[in-house]
């Protein structure tokens, strides 16, 4: 069993949040409002019909864009009740309740490794601190050779960069493109996010 993550924590003391949430990116999509950056970005990485894992998807609005644009699209996430979203509002891809830290797609016949693995929405952030490291090491172990993860999360949200980047080493991950956001600015000092693309570290 692994430490309970800050999503979950914060749904056991708010039952209504969950549904908040959907309804806040419903409301959103409904405005008109831009909600496919991160989308466009992995898909300029692919060829159509790449295989796309959307690891901590919520209610689906990056993975159900990127099956919109022609990839084969798995999501996993936590939240049951983000997961109901994502089949509701975005039907074609599979939609997954489960863990990340404890993530092994192959227990649910889903053996065939991923191009791509998106983890956006400061995911990141809301992971249990000590489970940091076993979700990086579970997006490598499912990310195909010559495959990149995007993983993008805010300063000041608790997870300080320089300890990412030091836990992605240590999962055996390298870092081979940084950026200060989704539409490709570039990474500064004064960045106050993160968006860092990755693949297998050199053997």
């Amino acid at each position: 069993m692994v430490e309970t993550s800050q999503w979950v924590q914060i749904t056991q003391r708010d039952p209504n949040h969950s549904t908040w949430y959907v309804e806040r990116f419903r409301s959103m999509a409904a405005a008109g409002d831009d909600l496919a950056g991160e989308a466009r970005f992995v898909d300029a990485m692919l060829p159509r019909g790449s295989r796309v894992l959307d690891a901590g998807c919520g209610p689906g609005r990056v993975g159900g864009e990127l099956a919109a644009r022609g990839h084969v699209v798995v999501g996993v996430d936590v939240d049951p009740v983000l997961i109901d979203a994502a089949e509701a509002d975005h039907p074609g891809p599979t939609w997954l309740v489960g863990d990340l830290a404890e993530m092994d797609l192959s227990s649910v016949g889903i053996d065939e490794p991923f191009d791509a693995i998106v983890c956006c929405g400061n995911v990141m952030t809301f992971l249990a601190p000590s489970t940091r490291q076993a979700v990086l090491s579970a997006i490598r172990a499912h990310l195909a050779p010559g495959g990149r993860a995007a993983i993008g999360f805010g300063a000041g949200r608790g997870y300080d960069f320089d300890e990412f980047r030091s836990d992605v080493a240590a999962a055996g991950l390298a870092v081979e493109l940084e950026l200060g956001t989704w539409d490709l600015r570039p990474f500064t000092e004064a960045s106050d996010f993160l968006v860092s693309v990755l693949v297998h570290a050199p053997k």
